[in-house]
């Protein structure tokens, strides 16, 4: 079916940001740095923590397991370069504080991992079986590389409970500025459709949908290409439309399948399985190569950045490191983001080490900042609606921040403030320049520690 034939599929709400992405549309991935120390953090994923299997002093090889835990819902960590452990210590992780890390000074003699191993044999999937994917993905350390970090082999095990029919590919990449997905659909397309069969084999869906944004159709056009060439084996290209936030797992189900995830439940909970297009090419490495999770494809943009473009790092590289990388900044910056500009989150600490989860990494100028809304003064809410039209979870935004910056707590819950998936698309369109996704991030927080989750 030619690309041009299909209609788009879309969700209700959402807004259309200036994209931003031709400062690295065209940057190829960029591979073979080799930083002087990693700092590899012993948590990367949600669930239990890992502990050390090495210790200061030790020698270890690229690939080599350094983290373990014996918790389900637990993935190991592995050592991206050889060399030498300097220390385990404290190091800055984005959303939780300082976390312990291990770290390693490299050591330059080494081979340098190039790039994303190359399947070039015939790939037969019946050398393969349910138990031996599974366990090659636990084993790699391969954890959701789109979002949140869940163990995927948490995710494709089958569960009789919670049976999975249908498995959805997350290729849109709807965040302004990242392009790491895309360049990998356009040049690691034949690892992603064989870590989608592996995936779908493993969690034994029948079906499997690849959604890919209707702005990108030389991706469409390169997987339907390769997909044509390994046979489809019920995997359908789907464009959908270029829209924020069109990668959320729950405004995808909705675009392709026309399916509503529980408020509060998960995917599975409707025979759904959601897999990210960089997670789906490690698990081709991991069953296929028996490679681990070592390194991954960020994006290093902002009109700041001398260098930007797409770059496949060590996992444990800092952000300074990084930068150095790109060839610095070139104007004053403001802000430095992990992730986007819509879902990312600032740091002050560049030392901060990237993990399974960096995708992008964006340099916000001083100059973009005063242009900023959260810059301006912010005035009384108007009671527009302009929240309530553009929220993908339907939801009352407004009423939300209100209850939450009124100490109202019991308020905020009854209009669902953990259905909120922080997308900002309410602050993005407020008039009255209210950070509303501020808020409701804060009253979260507020609730977590009200039930003693965190300190």
């Amino acid at each position: 079916m030619s690309v041009t034939s299909k209609k788009s599929l879309t969700f209700p709400g959402g807004i259309h940001p200036p994209e931003k992405k031709s400062l690295t549309i065209n940057s190829k991935i960029h591979t073979g740095f080799m930083p002087k120390e990693v700092a590899v953090l012993l948590s990367q994923h949600i669930g239990a923590v890992c502990e050390p299997l090495i210790r200061k002093g030790s020698l270890v090889q690229a690939g080599q397991k350094i983290g373990d835990c014996d918790a389900y819902v637990s993935a190991p960590i592995h050592s991206p370069v050889t060399g030498k452990v300097k220390e385990i210590a404290l190091r800055s992780h984005a959303v939780i504080g300082r976390i312990p890390a291990v770290i390693i000074e490299t050591l330059p003699a080494h081979p340098v991992k190039k790039g994303c191993v190359q399947f070039d044999e015939e790939f037969d999937i019946n050398k393969y079986s349910v138990e031996k994917i599974c366990e090659a993905v636990r084993e790699a350390g391969i954890v959701g590389m789109g979002g949140a970090g869940f163990p995927t082999r948490v995710k494709i095990e089958p569960n009789p409970r919670l049976p999975k029919t249908t498995m959805i590919v997350n290729g849109c990449e709807c965040e302004p500025y990242i392009t790491c997905d895309y360049q990998i659909m356009l040049e690691w397309t034949k690892q992603i459709l064989i870590g989608v069969k592996l995936a779908k084999k493993a969690s034994g869906c029948s079906k499997a949908f690849i959604g890919i944004e209707d702005n990108k159709p030389q991706a469409i056009e390169m997987m339907e290409t390769v997909l044509n060439s390994l046979g489809t084996d019920e995997i359908e290209i789907i464009p959908v439309k270029t829209k924020y936030p069109q990668g959320g797992e729950r405004q995808l189900i909705r675009s392709i399948l026309k399916k509503n995830v529980p408020t509060g439940g998960i995917p599975p909970m409707i025979g759904v399985l959601v897999l990210n297009v960089a997670t789906c090419a490690a698990i081709a490495e991991a069953v296929v190569a028996d490679v681990p999770l070592t390194h991954r494809v960020v994006t290093v943009t902002g009109e700041a950045i001398a260098e930007p473009g797409n770059y496949y790092v060590p996992i444990g590289t800092s952000i300074e490191t990084l930068l150095e990388v790109c060839g610095g900044v070139t104007q004053k910056s403001a802000r430095v983001i992990m992730g986007g500009p819509m879902m990312g989150i600032a740091i002050a600490d560049l030392t901060t080490p990237t993990t399974k989860t960096t995708g992008a990494v964006t340099v916000i100028t001083k100059e973009q900042m005063g242009m900023a809304k959260f810059e301006r003064r912010e005035t009384a809410c108007i009671h527009c609606g302009r929240c309530l039209a553009v929220c993908p979870e339907n939801l009352n935004p407004t009423r939300i921040a209100h209850a939450v910056k009124n100490n109202l707590m019991d308020v905020a819950k009854s209009y669902y403030i953990t259905a909120c998936i922080e997308c900002g698309c309410c602050s993005y369109v407020c008039p009255a320049h209210i950070e509303i996704t501020g808020y409701i991030k804060t009253g979260k927080i507020f609730l977590a520690r009200q039930k003693k989750k965190i300190p």
